[in-house]
């Protein structure tokens, strides 16, 4: 058992092999490189999505006068009003050429601070020359993007938007005197109609007067034909052969649409009440709705339907370019005195947890630069019993083995992040693929790839000294190729469980925290994911609600607290947890306060803990609770702290 070197990036044109080469580097762009983009459709971009930190003092504009529009493109948004002075946080596509610039020497040396991976990279946005098919605007445009936000109606007041998935812009609960109280939306793929918006130069974009047309348009015996509205719209597929190889269908074809149950829930025209005071013992009240009279039922709403591919993508890296530039969007719609409350209910399970990732950072900044005009609300997560956390501190010389559970059928390619605090440097990680002997240990600062004698590799350990998507310590990647494809191209790696040693060889006790990333299947998708996990004989997986598993004597690794949305744990953001209207008061899937872990020894900034609670759930037997359909009069129930975040950011919005 032997471990390959990494290859020289075709598109990055780095050696990663080289010593010292993936310092500083998004480890996921060297695993997309190392295995040639398979995980991202089998395409290597002609550009290359990311999103960037500027040095500080350093502003988007000196970015773009000491780059080439050859080779390097930021969308107009972060250049104009909307833009807050001192914004140090853009996302761009770039050229090989963009490598060669920020290495010493380079121009953009001085100015970049780190860049991460914003794949996955689709063909109708990769080309911003302007000449190839879907591409995005050229630097030129800059003053159509002017004149297009000059042209438009800027929002004013308190506006409430949403980040998510597929809106049902016709339902009645998001109508005001059966006109659409959406006054923006903004599909982030190909499909679709309505307009490419210049600020962005990608998806589609369609205003309250394109919504109110398309529910003029079809009308039947008085009545709106929503679905037919969806289909004139290019959000339904109803009565459409749709192609064999299609992975994912639109969520306003079903029942239930994850982003309209959500707004409904943040501003629709009912709020969810409990009445559980003088209740007797044991009697669980079903919760009631109330009709709204707060400024939330009656603010304009503005939508970003993200980009099926960034919401099924198992590296959560493309959620970074697409999530900032639908905050930047919403800024661009609104007028710059406007207070804007934006739910985001998505999120990824693996990063450093400290708030430092670019996402985070760039949310930070933003609500720092803007005050208390722009506030953001964050599902905290229902990851808390799927075993995707560990943490373990080790005394010098100790080793200890995580043992990872990759699950056959897996059609998609699976990841752990391996975070290291203190003493980095005496930490050895070894790794044993499932029925496999043991690959020689890695030290800091090294990575490899198992190719198992073949061309392809079939996973990776990716350990640099330092990497862009966090600012405290270094976190050690390991990738895994899908366990099934139906393509006979595709490698494949052994399912099972793969043996994941650390080893301290320092002379200070160090810890290390193991994030699984989110590898499962979203509403609106058919990615063919399977989530795996952390397994040993310490965890209780019976489903005891008094489980030892937290307990400090407990020796197991795996550690439900810490189980936390990585997007959500910044400073300035409000993170919310779910809890049950009746019975124990914390949802099981949920992270929950006070941290029940809190006297284990943990990395310094991590955040475990919600800083805000809504229902999420009725009871212990009554999961999730009740909101919106895809269709007016329908309810569905969905449940997940993904109905607890937006109930905060309607209270948020109200001035509570």
């Amino acid at each position: 058992m032997s471990w390959t070197k990494l290859p020289t990036g075709e598109f990055t044109g780095i050696d990663w092999a080289k010593p010292g080469a993936t310092k500083g580097f998004d480890p996921y762009l060297i695993w997309a490189e190392a295995d040639d983009f398979s995980g991202y459709g089998d395409q290597r971009p002609k550009w290359l999505p990311i999103a960037i930190e500027l040095k500080p003092g350093t502003t988007v504009h000196q970015l773009l006068a000491a780059a080439s529009s050859k080779w390097l493109h930021v969308p107009p948004v972060y250049t104009g009003r909307a833009a807050p002075a001192g914004l140090k946080f853009c996302t761009a596509r770039v050229r090989p050429a963009f490598f060669k610039h920020i290495q010493p020497g380079g121009r953009l040396h001085a100015l970049v601070l780190r860049f991460e991976l914003g794949l996955p990279a689709a063909e109708y946005a990769d080309d911003p020359t302007g000449h190839g098919k879907g591409s995005l605007p050229p630097h030129s445009t800059g003053a159509a993007y002017q004149a297009e936000a000059q042209a438009e109606t800027l929002l004013s007041g308190k506006v409430l938007a949403l980040i998510d998935d597929s809106l049902a812009l016709a339902h009645a609960n998001f109508l005001h005197q059966g006109k659409a109280r959406t006054a923006y939306f903004w599909r982030q793929d190909a499909e679709g109609t309505g307009r490419t918006p210049n600020a962005l130069g990608y998806g589609h974009e369609l205003t309250a007067a394109d919504i109110n047309a398309a529910m003029r348009a079809n009308v039947h015996n008085g009545l709106v034909d929503e679905s037919a509205v969806y289909v004139a719209l290019g959000l339904s597929t109803l009565g459409k052969k749709m192609p064999k190889n299609e992975h994912f269908f639109h969520a306003l074809d079903t029942s239930v649409s994850h982003g309209s149950h959500v707004m409904d829930l943040a501003a629709g025209p009912r709020t969810l009440l409990a009445q559980v005071g003088n209740l007797p013992p044991g009697f669980d009240a079903p919760p009631t709705w109330a009709a709204a009279n707060d400024d939330a039922s009656r603010a304009p709403l503005i939508a970003v339907q993200l980009d099926y591919d960034t919401v099924r993508d198992t590296s959560g890296g493309s959620m970074n370019v697409h999530v900032l530039d639908g905050l930047m969007y919403i800024l661009s719609r609104c007028t710059d005195n406007a207070k804007v409350t934006v739910n985001v209910s998505f999120g990824t399970l693996a990063g450093p947890h400290d708030g430092t990732s670019l996402l985070e950072a760039a949310m930070d900044q933003l609500i720092a630069l803007l005050g208390k005009r722009l506030q953001i609300v964050l599902a905290a997560g229902n990851s808390y019993q799927l075993r995707t956390h560990a943490n373990k501190t080790l005394s010098k010389g100790e080793r200890h083995t995580l043992d990872w559970r990759g699950l056959p059928d897996d059609s998609t390619q699976s990841f752990v992040e391996l975070w290291v605090e203190e003493d980095r440097e005496g930490m050895q990680i070894q790794l044993s693929p499932p029925g496999c002997a043991p690959l020689p240990a890695l030290k800091f600062g090294e990575s490899r790839m198992w190719t198992n004698g073949g061309k392809q590799p079939l996973c990776a350990l990716i350990y640099p000294e330092t990497v862009a998507t966090g600012r405290r310590g270094t976190c050690a990647l390991l990738a895994v190729a899908p366990t099934f494809s139906f393509d006979q191209k595709t490698a494949t790696a052994p399912s099972g469980v793969w043996k994941i040693e650390l080893i301290n060889t320092g002379n200070k006790p160090v810890t290390v925290d193991a994030y699984v990333e989110r590898d499962d299947v979203v509403i609106g998708t058919r990615s063919g994911a399977q989530q795996s996990h952390f397994e040993d004989k310490w965890y209780d997986t019976s489903g005891n609600p008094n489980a030892f598993v937290d307990h400090p004597d407990n020796p197991s690794a795996i550690r439900r607290s810490g189980n936390f949305n990585s997007i959500a744990t910044g400073s300035k953001t409000v993170s919310v947890g779910g809890t049950r209207i009746t019975g124990p008061r914390w949802a099981h899937y949920s992270p929950q306060r006070p941290d029940p872990d809190a006297g284990r020894p943990q990395r310094p900034g991590v955040v475990k803990v919600p800083d805000a609670e809504a229902f999420s759930d009725v009871n212990p037997a009554a999961l999730g609770v009740n909101a919106a359909g895809t269709r007016s009069g329908a309810v569905v129930r969905l449940r997940g702290t993904s109905d607890a975040s937006p109930q905060v950011a309607r209270k948020i919005l109200n001035g509570n």
